[in-house]
């Protein structure tokens, strides 16, 4: 039997370590938006701590049916209120680790699903 890969339509997220990402073979070590139809914006965000409600409101505008939120090396629940404008519009909202996040980001855009992944480097 021959095997052959999946062929990504868009961005793919190809590595992922302490403090960066590679998009497509490009490195980035700054906060980071990949949007599975458009590809990769930086995100706004300092810190965890930093975290705001208009950093989730962010991502509205490329209308997601599902934000993949990294949260950095460790899962980190951001606050209920920053993601209220999310809920609101029947987006659904999965936290995990950064590297969980890149991992699941791969599957669910193989899928032709309308996912974004906000991560916290």
């Amino acid at each position: 039997m021959k095997l052959l890969p999946d062929v990504a339509h868009g961005p793919s997220i190809t590595g992922y370590g302490p403090g960066w990402v590679t998009v497509n073979g490009e490195k980035f070590t700054t906060h980071l938006i990949v949007n599975a139809q458009t590809g990769c914006t930086p995100w706004s965000c300092s810190t965890f701590e930093a975290l705001q409600t208009q950093h989730f409101d962010q991502l509205l505008a490329w209308q997601p049916e599902l934000v993949l939120f990294g949260s950095g090396d460790r899962l980190r629940f951001p606050p209920g209120q920053c993601l209220q404008n999310l809920y609101a519009r029947r987006i659904g909202v999965e936290t995990m680790d950064t590297a969980a996040a890149c991992r699941t980001f791969n599957f669910l855009a193989a899928e032709g699903r309308k996912v974004l992944a906000a991560l916290l480097l």
